[in-house]
This record gives structure tokens, C-alpha cells and sequence, in this order.
């Protein structure tokens, strides 16, 4: 199993909107995608990205808010009521092979592949299995 690279950095807030002021003012985010639902997951999504070096791509950020109180998002602003580093997620080319890998490794796979906010399928893994850090493994998006 190949792992590819990190595609971004999932940050769980009360508040996208509060969130978009934190990253465009203070971390210098000038690509900021449309918020949108993601009901089947009971998250509202937002990516962003902060500005790379001489105007390249950075790196992205996933904002997650709850969309209700059934949301995992929810269930893990109960424990940071600020929010914060929610998952990575790293993108391989196979997401079935991976989850056979990731299985065969011992890892525990947070239920089957389903569709992720970048329109490919993805997986958890249980973060007590990956160094404390909740890991999302996604297949890697058209145009990388």
C-alpha cells in the first residue's frame, strides 16, 4: 500500500463563519471554497487554504461544524468547546486496497468507505491505532 500525500487538515469549529474570519485575517487564507452541507455525515464543511511560498498553493484546512447535535463534530466540541485539529487526511490511489492494508495491519477501520467532502471515498481509522491522530484515508482526487 502506497500512502500519497497529506491532502489537508481537518479542524472541528462551533462556527465556520468565526472561522473564516480566524483564517482569512490571521493566517492569510485567500482561497476560500463555499460552505455546503453534508448531511449523511452531520457535518457543514468549508475548505480553505493558507497562501504558500511566492503565491503557490499552501495548505488545505477542512472546517467542520455540526449540524446538529447527533454530529460526531458535536460530540467532539462537547470535550473542546473551542474546537480544533479534528483528523489528517492522507489520500491513497486504491481506497479499497488501503482498507485491506490498514486492516491487515491491525488497524481498526471506522466503518466502510463512503463519499467525502472532495466527491471521492473515504475511511477513518480509530485514532488509538494511529499515534492518537484520528487519520481519514481518501482516494486521491481527480487532478492529482
Amino acid at each position: 500500500m502506497k500512502l500519497g500525500r497529506l491532502n489537508h487538515v481537518g479542524v472541528a469549529t462551533p462556527s465556520i463563519e468565526a472561522a473564516l474570519r480566524f483564517w482569512r485575517d490571521v493566517m492569510g487564507a485567500r482561497v476560500i471554497g463555499e460552505p455546503f452541507d453534508m448531511a449523511a455525515q452531520g457535518v457543514r464543511v468549508c475548505f480553505v487554504e493558507t497562501p504558500g511560498e511566492d503565491g503557490t498553493a499552501g495548505t488545505q484546512i477542512e472546517l467542520l461544524e455540526p449540524l446538529g447535535e447527533g454530529s460526531p463534530i458535536a460530540a467532539f466540541l462537547e470535550k473542546n468547546p473551542l474546537g480544533g485539529q479534528h483528523h489528517l487526511a492522507f489520500e491513497v490511489p486504491d481506497i479499497h486496497a488501503a482498507k485491506v492494508w490498514f486492516e491487515g495491519q491491525g488497524k481498526r477501520v471506522l466503518g466502510e468507505p463512503r463519499m467525502g467532502a472532495h466527491g471521492t471515498l473515504v475511511f477513518f481509522v480509530h485514532p488509538r491505532d494511529m499515534g492518537g491522530v484520528l487519520t481519514e484515508i481518501m482516494e486521491t482526487p481527480d487532478g492529482h
